[in-house]
């Protein structure tokens, strides 16, 4: 899926669903015998096809979604750095592996599985270091990724190692370009420095792999130990951010009830529909209006277009080749180091983000996103298109997804497990969206036949801020069926256990930070004096 708003599907048995002007990117240089049999990206559908709102209802709708929200009246618990990492992580699940297999003969079997939902990395590590494509993304010795340097600005000089390597190419746009194998994240700085500190989580494995290791075997050992760590963190902290534990514990202990609950281990993952399309835009709540930054941009006054502005992708990095060097991520105020018993590292509360709660509100920002993101031309701002609720309920509209109750009725079929929302918690909820301005007939259409993305919002909304019922089970079963699909699998490998972390159990977001960052607070937070950071 290279463009990051692709507006075509293919699902398994139902064939192309629609296309826009663009389509998909075919990918320069592979064989043409290969792009001749190349599958498209694999999705299925889960439910069945469900009765839609009509556009007038929809654009109401998504206007009510994007009415005063982003301002912190409902802040979470959860650190805002998880926004992003749930973008990073969608990036990876979404990742179409074969646009960076190039110039060879490729087997229809690894095309098969080039497009299908994995969570190994394939985002941050391309082909590997033996693809001449791919080859850009390694240093010299095929084994440490590259990073870049960020330039001077207010005063403070550029820095190696804290952005992305840029400038593969003579045009302003292409020295702007990161040299990453997936280039949607850096289509806000916030999501480009999160795949910077996966770079550096991997230099630092390879950095600490035992002598013993022969050099040829050093990125193979590497990266599993990386996949691994990363889909332990997904499976033990993220997804507990996001969603009932009940849930994820159940699905991961017990298996998966209703996706695909009979794969065979050798059989080729694909991707729900209900999962892309409704269940996990759940982050797009999350997105607050400010961000304190780092010391330089303190207090709140780094607006969200900010950080599409210092990117490539959504920007044009302030007008800058690389990264302003003020613009460097301070990771304590994004994550909570006291979590993992670094007190010292902590922020004091009113520099802290935290994310916005997941419910059926969204920052009012997101009316207006940049036309990069999505490789389309620009609309006017009061266009609907520009704004993202519209673009998600649109979206589902398109594919015909199924309602929130058809989804209920099907994952608890005598709704003795699962809570159907009723009427008045759907049109109501706690706090969220408000329907006033609908008209009747439209609320009532609104409350029998919900879109999934609204349905499993308002849940959380009523769950305290986290996915629960048909989202979370969703969520949950599509995340276990990825990992269970990729090269290197802790679903598989059940006996494995984290060695990087604190002990054999944990390995939270926050300790990979720590030791991608070598646990120094100097590179954790690199615009603070060097004696330490206030408290």
């Amino acid at each position: 899926m290279e463009r990051h708003a692709s507006e075509s599907y293919h699902v398994l048995g139902e064939g192309l669903l629609a296309v826009t002007a663009g389509g998909r990117r075919d990918c320069p240089g592979m064989a043409a015998d290969a792009t001749d049999a190349a599958p498209p990206f694999r999705f299925s559908r889960i439910g069945p096809e469900g009765r839609q709102l009509d556009d007038l209802t929809i654009r109401r709708l998504s206007a009510a979604m994007t009415h005063g929200g982003g301002f912190g009246a409902e802040q979470s618990d959860v650190p805002a750095g998880f926004t992003y990492l749930g973008q990073f992580i969608a990036h990876d699940m979404s990742f179409d592996r074969t646009c960076v297999t190039l110039g060879e003969n490729v087997s229809p079997a690894r095309l098969l599985q080039g497009r299908s939902p994995c969570l190994d990395l394939d985002s941050l590590y391309g082909a590997g270091p033996q693809d001449p494509e791919s080859a850009g993304l390694y240093e010299p010795d095929g084994v440490h990724l590259t990073m870049g340097s960020t330039v001077d600005a207010l005063g403070i000089s550029g820095r190696d190692g804290f952005d992305l390597p840029r400038g593969a190419g003579s045009t302003e746009a292409d020295i702007r370009k990161a040299v990453i194998a997936d280039e949607r994240n850096d289509e806000n700085l916030a999501l480009a420095q999160t795949h910077l500190a996966f770079i550096r989580f991997h230099n630092r494995v390879v950095d600490t792999l035992p002598a013993s290791v022969p050099p040829a075997l050093c990125f193979v050992r590497a990266r599993e130990l990386v996949t691994k760590h990363y889909q332990w963190m997904i499976r033990t902290d993220y997804l507990h951010r996001i969603c009932a534990s009940a849930v994820v514990d159940d699905v991961f202990t017990n298996g998966r009830r209703v996706f695909e609950p009979a794969a065979g281990i050798d059989a080729v993952p694909t991707m729900p529909i209900e999962f892309s399309i409704g269940t996990f835009r759940l982050g797009h709540s999350m997105v607050r209006s400010f961000y304190s930054w780092n010391r330089r941009h303190d207090d709140n006054t780094v607006a969200l277009e900010q950080l599409f502005v210092h990117s490539a992708k959504g920007g044009s990095l302030g007008g800058r080749e690389r990264l302003r060097s003020d613009m460097v991520a301070d990771f304590r105020r994004l994550y909570d180091f006291a979590e993992a018993g670094r007190s010292a590292f902590a922020v004091c509360a009113d520099k802290f983000n935290r994310a916005l709660r997941i419910d059926t509100r969204l920052a009012a920002r997101l009316t207006g996103l940049p036309s990069g993101i999505f490789g389309e031309p620009e609309v006017p701002p009061d266009d609907p298109q520009s704004n993202l609720a519209f673009r998600n309920l649109a979206r589902a509209r398109m594919v015909k997804l199924a309602t929130g109750q058809q989804m209920a009725d099907l994952l608890d079929p005598g709704g003795v497990s699962l809570r159907r929302l009723d009427r008045e918690q759907i049109l109501g909820g706690d706090n969220g969206a408000n329907l006033h301005k609908l008209r009747p007939e439209q609320a009532e259409e609104l409350a029998a036949h919900t879109p999934l993305w609204f349905y499993i919002l308002r849940e959380a909304e009523l769950n305290g801020g986290k996915l629960n019922g048909v989202g979370a089970r969703i969520v949950a079963e599509t995340f276990h069926r990825a990992i269970e699909g990729s090269r290197a699998s802790i679903v598989r490998d059940r006996s494995w256990r984290p060695t990087l972390g604190p002990d054999a159990t944990r390995f939270s977001m926050v300790d990979l930070l720590l030791f991608a960052f070598e646990d120094d607070v100097r590179l954790l937070a690199p615009l603070e004096p060097a004696s330490h950071p206030p408290a």
